[in-house]
């Protein structure tokens, strides 16, 4: 190969010089300048020297050359010999390419630092700031929860790194989750797999980072990838929660992440809460008042003055709290047995409204033993389960239903789904049949005699986009609440759906039960981000080992009608080794945002429950 020639070279190094970007092209258009300037005063002083001396010899002509350079106009005032008048032409024609190239320059660059600010790409100078990685619908409800939780803090950031578009983002959280009030919003446009882009966060002084799983295909891929970025960045190491969408996937992600993060399975959790909604009526809508930041949150407090006391002793210690359980070193216990005894190193888990409402009641508020009643809890019998339509997480429900019905229950899934008729091996309680049907056909829906099931769930077909299914969901409960009144017919029905908005349109199915799989682990998301402490409670209530939350008759607690105040229902709860938490009125299921449902009532405010109402109680099966 011939040697680069000299001309070659210095073209190489003119382009290395001006892809340096605008910087670079203002030096050069700043030589160019100077070099007609000195060449102008140059030419004026050997050629045309009487005008030279007139305007003060090599000074002057240097001035009188850059005015003409910058500002081409002052051409039409000059006088003199010819050579000088063409002298100052040239420069002033110099001037009109200069300056005209200059301007491009400077408005090219300035659109190019626009287009640069617009992306997002600067790095965050915050601390104490909540970081997200990736984006899905649930970070709508993520935000709009945190923003609930740091309404009366100065100074609290949320910050998104995602690769969409900076300002679409910015738009969309205003328009899905509103005003972010106190709470500042900072997003910036990268790849959370991307270790370099993560430095774009400040991860070394953020108070927590959640990882969501995004949409599309093989989402838990996208997430553990993150989690190992994160893994393998140098520096502090903030708390992180993640979500997982498949259960098989929980092992591999643990691996990724490390023992310190909180990984919440979607799918094992959204199929619990299905199940035991369709056991309880109600459930849903207890659990997302739990989770939410507007309503009744779940503490951990210390508290000296109910060390020494027993568990079943202090429940009603708090006016405007409400106990549900302890925190040892040896873990979370919700319920426990009412003799056990607090000790000074038991943290005291109350749901309150807010941190600063939870004091001691002056004087334990006492109950009215005459309105209280012990009627025994009947277990059911063989029930008749039907599930229309089918999903993923279809098999992990029906494993768990099976561990909640008796022996001899049936369980009938009628679906067009492919893979609903495979994977029931091993079955304890429930025997299971497949029914193809086409469940948006009303006439293939009455053919299943919906009359003889006690519950009916309702599931998302995984076959459609998020939207489109809960269209056809939606679709299926308006056939349901249709034959129910045509029929006479009576039997529990719970829905599963993606978007919250859609909730308000399926009100008017009058649904027994809607549990919205994003949104309640949108909502789960947020509380551990604001303390991952909450994990043990959380895992704790959403197994189906220990304690959960049943909605029971009123009137197997205390006398229906009879005025009582919520002491004496926590009284009735506790002789049966139970935690009352609340109650739900008949009367208001069907209006939002709370479907009847009272969590953490005052202990002495006057109340009446009738014969359709339920009392809220942490229990065992």
């Amino acid at each position: 190969m011939s040697r680069a020639t000299f001309r070659e070279r210095t073209r190489y190094w003119f382009d290395n010089t001006m892809s340096r970007g605008t910087v670079a092209l203002i030096g050069w258009l700043a030589l160019i300048s100077m070099g007609l300037i000195l060449l102008v005063t140059a030419l004026s002083l050997w050629l045309t020297p009487v005008e030279a001396a007139k305007n003060n010899g090599l000074p002057g002509m240097l001035w009188m050359s850059l005015m003409r350079t910058l500002s081409p106009g002052k051409v039409a005032s000059d006088t003199g010999s010819a050579p000088f008048i063409a002298l100052m032409f040239a420069a002033s024609m110099g001037g009109i390419f200069i300056v005209s190239a200059l301007v491009g320059v400077l408005s090219n660059g300035l659109k190019i630092k626009f287009e640069q600010l617009r992306k997002g790409r600067s790095r965050i100078i915050e601390s104490g700031h909540i970081v997200i990685l990736g984006w899905s619908d649930q970070v709508f409800t993520i935000v709009a929860e945190l923003v609930q939780a740091h309404a009366s803090d100065r100074g609290s950031v949320i910050s998104i790194l995602a690769d969409r578009d900076k300002i679409d983002m910015e738009d969309d959280i205003r328009q899905h989750a509103g005003d972010t009030g106190r709470t500042k919003l900072v997003c910036r446009t990268g790849r959370p797999t991307e270790p370099t882009d993560l430095d774009l966060m400040n991860l070394d002084t953020a108070r927590s980072v959640v990882v969501l799983s995004p949409q599309g295909d093989d989402p838990d891929a996208h997430v553990i990838k993150t989690l190992l970025a994160l893994a393998k960045r140098s520096g502090d190491r903030p708390p992180v929660v993640a979500a997982i969408a498949s259960t098989a996937n929980m092992a591999a992600a643990r691996l990724a992440g490390g023992p310190d993060v909180h990984l919440v399975d979607s799918d094992d959790t959204a199929s619990r809460l299905i199940v035991q909604s369709s056991r309880q009526s109600g459930m849903s809508v207890v659990c997302m008042d739990l989770l939410n930041f507007d309503d009744g949150e779940i503490y951990l407090r210390s508290d000296a003055d109910l060390v020494g006391m027993t568990y079943g002793q202090a429940l009603p210690a708090y006016q405007t709290a409400t106990v549900i359980g302890l925190r040892r070193a040896s873990g979370v216990m919700l319920n426990p047995p009412m003799d056990t005894v607090i000790t000074a190193e038991d943290e005291i888990i109350v749901i309150a409204h807010d941190d600063s409402l939870i004091h001691l009641a002056e004087g334990m508020p006492k109950a009215q033993e005459e309105s209280i009643v012990l009627v025994e809890h009947t277990r059911p019998g063989p029930e008749r389960t039907l599930v229309l339509n089918w999903n993923g997480r279809g098999r992990q429900i029906v494993r768990y239903l099976d561990g909640y019905v008796t022996s001899g229950s049936v369980l009938d899934i009628a679906s067009d789904h492919p893979e609903a008729a495979i994977g029931f091996e091993g079955l304890r309680n429930l025997t299971v049949n497949v029914k193809e049907c086409d469940i948006a056909d009303r006439y293939a829906l009455e053919s299943l005699g919906l009359g003889t099931y006690q519950h009916v769930i309702v599931l998302s077909d995984d076959r459609y986009a998020p939207d489109h299914a809960d269209t056809r969901t939606l679709m299926t409960l308006l056939q349901l609440r249709d034959m129910q009144t045509s029929l006479g017919e009576r039997y529990s029905i719970v829905s599963e759906m993606h978007d919250e908005n859609n909730r308000s349109l399926a009100e008017v199915t009058e649904a027994d039960d809607i549990v919205i799989s994003d949104t309640v682990i949108g909502l789960l998301l947020a509380q551990l981000a604001e303390n991952q402490h909450l994990a043990e409670v959380f895992g704790y209530l959403f197994d189906s080992r220990g304690s959960e939350i049943y909605p029971r008759p009123a009137g197997q607690y205390v006398r229906a009608g009879a005025p009582i105040s919520f002491a004496s229902v926590i009284e009735s709860a506790r002789r049966r080794g139970e935690t009352a938490i609340g109650y739900r009125l008949a009367d208001r299921v069907n209006e939002a945002p709370h479907f009847g449902v009272v969590l953490n009532p005052d202990k002495s405010q006057p109340l009446r429950l009738g014969p359709g109402d339920s009392v809220i109680v942490l229990a065992e099966r």
